[in-house]
């Protein structure tokens, strides 16, 4: 779709060339690339390549977003994960909300990426149950920014149009199904307390998903938008570990 709007100052996708080590950021619904910018830029600093795409209809005014489908969605991480393969060797994919769904669906077709990470990953958001089903109203005023770190701001819209929630949750009904099918490394993150993700939605990922190699870190001091929060440099942290033991295992069995 064509967006009508001009992007946000500060939302726009960002692209930080580094190694041959490739890592796509992916924000979540109704976020931008600004969400994820801070790991991006630590993942940067050690050495990899660091791609962020912005999500159709994200980071302009919410009547974009009210003509976005999820279909143009994972078409925009899709081209991201392109993008980084034409410079990189090896990819990582990390998702964050919405955007870890999107690195779900994004593994179950490229079975070429190395590991993917979730950051709190949407399958249920109960705030918005009640409005399954309903034609109006057009638009539904948004709360705050779920983040416990003081002094953050989030790039966000006020209003979220009640076509794009409709599309997040045709999006997030069909993940299930894709799951047993997807054999990816993960490593995945769940903030203890999430006021809009339930943490049993990670679980319920692990559980079914088909990979045999699979983690689960618990964050303790984070809300949702867990990549500007307190454990923003644990994410950066524990990830960067991972990719290192992913490497060397592919090391060894090239070798």
């Amino acid at each position: 779709m064509k967006e009508r709007y001009p992007v946000i100052a500060g939302a726009e996708a960002f692209f930080l060339k580094g190694n041959e080590i490739g890592i796509l950021l992916t924000h979540g619904f109704m976020g931008t690339p600004q969400s994820v910018q801070y790991l991006g830029e630590k993942f940067f600093e050690l050495g990899y390549s660091v791609f962020a795409p912005r999500l159709t209809g994200h980071g302009t005014h919410y009547q974009d977003l009210e003509n976005a489908t999820y279909s143009d969605w994972f078409s925009e991480i899709e081209k991201g994960y392109l993008i980084l393969k034409e410079h990189c060797s090896i990819v990582f994919v990390i998702g964050q909300s919405m955007g870890g769904t999107l690195t779900l669906w994004l593994a179950n077709k490229y079975n070429d990426i190395e590991g993917i990470v979730l950051i709190n990953p949407a399958l249920t958001l109960p705030s918005y149950e009640k409005w399954s089903g309903k034609s109006t109203p057009r638009y539904i005023k948004e709360s705050a920014p779920d983040i416990k770190l003081e002094g953050v701001q989030e790039i966000t819209y006020s209003k979220v149009p009640l076509k794009a929630i409709h599309q997040l949750q045709k999006l997030m009904k069909k993940t299930p199904e894709l799951l047993p099918t997807i054999t990816t490394p993960i490593l995945a993150f769940k903030s203890s307390i999430d006021h809009v993700v339930p943490p049993e939605n990670t679980e319920y990922i692990c559980e079914r998903i088909g990979s045999r190699e699979k983690r689960v870190v618990t964050l303790h001091n984070s809300y949702h938008v867990a990549s500007m929060d307190h454990d923003r440099n644990q994410i950066v942290l524990h990830t960067h570990n991972y990719i290192l033991v992913k490497l060397k295992e592919s090391e060894k069995k090239s070798s």
